[in-house]
């Protein structure tokens, strides 16, 4: 397959540097335009005040393309303009921290992939339950082999799959589950603190209250050591609100 790798860690992250080499040893085609820097939680930002710049990483080992922008730039960029060829599917990750439940409206991980979707193209994210993992190579295997077992064309179109690995060893995962997404809300706080000249700032905290998941939803699924897919549809639209509102006239 010819695949766009992309990520919201930055084009030197142990996620998206696995994926490459996973993808790459079994044989697909893999051009990179990743961020130069870390974009985590910046959602579907687009930037439009600057202009983009593009560096080029050729090492012994890698080639990509950073960007001076957030993952969905480096996804419109790179379908519109730096690529010679049309992609047959957009992969975004592997992420550090799970991407489930309200997380797919924050993370640059999903809405890269979802922007692949808006523009017409199979899209996968892919995420592991972790901010910090030093090793993802049993992960990118197993996501180099998913991408096979996976009838893009029979799923609608503007489909995302969204896949997360829990914080195990592959061998100690229970399996994959297909199932939905939480739609449990953060628990948010901010913690205050100083910095060194004594001026304070605040730093955002927040759970996923786990007495109120669903045990079949893929944040509680992911928390017992299953690998989670979730096919995601961007269709905001309140239907059932809809009726109700259907009658007003102005």
């Amino acid at each position: 397959m010819k695949i766009l790798l992309t990520n919201d860690d930055g084009i030197q992250a142990v996620g998206l540097r696995s994926l490459y080499h996973a993808l790459k040893a079994a044989g697909h085609e893999v051009r990179v335009v990743a961020p130069v820097t870390e974009m985590s939680a910046v959602g579907h930002a687009v930037t439009m005040a600057v202009p983009l710049r593009v560096k080029n990483f050729d090492e012994k080992d890698f080639q990509g393309q950073g960007v001076s922008g957030t993952p969905a730039d480096c996804v419109k960029l790179g379908l519109t303009t730096l690529l010679d060829m049309s992609p047959d599917l957009v992969v975004s990750g592997i992420n550090a921290g799970a991407n489930v439940g309200v997380d797919v409206l924050y993370s640059g991980t999903v809405s890269a992939a979802t922007e692949g979707g808006l523009m017409g193209f199979a899209a996968l994210a892919v995420s592991y339950d972790a901010f910090s993992p030093a090793d993802l190579k049993p992960q990118g295997d197993f996501v180099a082999q998913f991408v096979n077992k996976i009838a893009w064309a029979d799923l609608p179109k503007g489909c995302v799959l969204n896949l997360n690995f829990p914080d195990r060893a592959l061998d100690q995962v229970l399996g994959l589950r297909v199932c939905p997404q939480t739609k449990v809300a953060y628990r948010d706080w901010y913690e205050s603190r100083e910095d060194p000249r004594g001026r304070k700032y605040y730093w955002l905290a927040g759970i996923i209250p786990p007495e109120l998941l669903s045990p079949d939803q893929d944040r509680a699924l992911l928390s017992q050591g299953y690998i989670t897919l979730t096919p995601l549809r961007f269709d905001f639209t309140d239907r059932e609100s809809m009726g109700k509102l259907e009658h007003l006239v102005f």
